[in-house]
């Protein structure tokens, strides 16, 4: 009798845990169907404010009271203006959140993009000191997530490598320790065109999405950092082990 392969599952194949988060990031999405007071008040609920942590006399009240100040560290991730800011999170998340959400699990993932979430409210927080405009969307997430990816995506057999498999064993293959992958020239040139993008971002006060929003790159820099950092805590495939020789495998 003939041997039969198991079903190879495409790469691009969204895993549960991404869909239902961006499941999630739709059905909050529908906020805006509110009346335009109730959708500003949803903003100031759960939006990410600065100001909102100022202890002086002069401090002004949001809703939310001191419970806000703790759940808008993860909860202004899941707001966005308006669908293409929505879209252009979801689509960068697409391919790097789904290897991520495949090697992670569901509870690893969600727990993931709230602490990069929390990571980059926390760089807006000492670069915005004092601001009054609220953040949102998931851009600080994503951001992690891509970094996370990064760690395996160039590894033989990853989801960026030259020789892949299906997109289970393209999400499992052993990690490269840190020190290695800010040694690999691709990884290298990755956070190169990221960095780089960020920067234009900034200094150029480009907008994407809301009219007039300008983008909250300090907050994209810490989740990035955040993602790259901490991945090995979440991490549960085992390290890939050097060569006799003290070499990693090569793609």
């Amino acid at each position: 009798m003939q041997a039969v392969d198991p079903p190879r599952e495409p790469i691009l194949t969204l895993p549960g845990a991404l869909t239902a988060y961006v499941a999630l990031l739709a059905v909050i999405h529908l906020r805006v169907l509110l009346p335009p007071e109730w959708d500003y008040w949803s903003i100031e609920l759960f939006g990410f404010i600065p100001l909102r942590y100022d202890s002086t006399l002069l401090a002004t009240p949001f809703p939310g009271g001191t419970a806000a100040k703790i759940w808008t560290f993860v909860s202004y991730s899941l707001l966005h203006a308006n669908l293409s800011h929505l879209g252009f999170n979801v689509l960068w998340l697409l391919p790097f959140g789904s290897a991520l959400a495949r090697r992670f699990g569901a509870p690893r993932f969600f727990l993931f993009m709230a602490v990069t979430a929390a990571a980059g409210a926390a760089a807006h927080l000492v670069t915005h000191e004092h601001a009054m405009a609220p953040m949102i969307g998931a851009s600080a997430s994503v951001s992690g997530a891509m970094a996370a990816a990064i760690r395996f995506a160039f590894v033989p057999g990853g989801f960026l490598s030259f020789r892949r498999g299906d997109a289970e064993s393209a999400a499992r293959v052993p990690a490269q320790p840190l020190s290695r992958a800010l040694r690999d020239p691709r990884v290298l040139g990755f956070l190169a065109v990221w960095f780089g993008i960020n920067i234009i971002f900034g200094v150029g006060s480009i907008a994407i999405g809301a009219e007039g929003a300008s983008v909250a790159w300090q907050a994209h820099i810490g989740g990035f950092f955040a993602g790259l950092l901490l991945f090995a805590l979440f991490d549960p495939v085992p390290r890939a082990r050097p060569a006799a020789d003290g070499s990693f495998p090569e793609s």
